[in-house]
């Protein structure tokens, strides 16, 4: 039996796990698209379909009794709050049944951290996402893509809207960030930070 217990007679959802990404063939292996990808893999395990809703694409599936709704937010990564926070109202769910998946520079890649709230890290998803929702206290799932090397001259910002690197193995990141998020449904924020969250230093 799934671990969230709505409250049915306020919302028919137990979880919302929002991937952050930009639309367009051209973004579509870039780092900041990790959420997409994370998204989309959730929705083939699970055979679920996707359709156009809240400005962004909806697929909605059942993990272990529970039901979980997929969004991937077509706004461009900056907007991606509008999308969102709109899915949020429809479904009626509090902060703490939003996941957020997302990329991020300073956690090296392919590392993972479950956390509720926190900063936003400099990361224009996640600020607009807070803005819309006006609160802070939702559930990421931070994704690392580590930052630009030593020579590398381009900015982080660059650096995210380019493609991964040949030797990366993006598929086994997207698998792991995927079994991260079944363990949350399943057992439990602690359970799932206890497995997949790296010890902080």
């Amino acid at each position: 039996m799934g671990w969230f217990r709505r409250d049915k007679s306020v919302s028919t959802l137990d979880l919302l796990v929002a991937g952050l990404g930009n639309p367009g063939r051209e973004y579509a292996r870039n780092r900041h698209n990790l959420g997409f990808m994370i998204v989309e893999e959730l929705a083939r395990r699970h055979d679920a379909r996707f359709r156009v809703k809240f400005q962004g694409r909806l697929a909605e599936l059942r993990l272990e009794g529970s039901r979980v709704a997929l969004l991937a937010p077509e706004t461009f990564m900056n907007e991606s709050g509008r999308s969102l926070a709109a899915a949020a109202r429809f479904f009626k769910l509090p902060p703490e049944q939003l996941l957020v998946v997302h990329d991020d520079v300073d956690l090296e890649p392919g590392r993972l951290q479950l956390r509720p709230g926190g900063g936003l890290a400099g990361h224009n998803g996640l600020r607009s996402v807070a803005a819309a929702l006006k609160t802070k206290e939702f559930l990421r799932l931070r994704v690392g893509v580590g930052r630009p090397g030593r020579g590398d001259r381009r900015t982080v910002a660059d650096f995210v809207l380019s493609n991964f690197d040949p030797g990366t193995d993006v598929e086994a990141i997207v698998s792991r960030a995927v079994d991260a998020v079944e363990l949350l449904v399943n057992e439990g924020l602690e359970a799932a930070r206890a497995r997949f969250n790296e010890r902080e230093s």
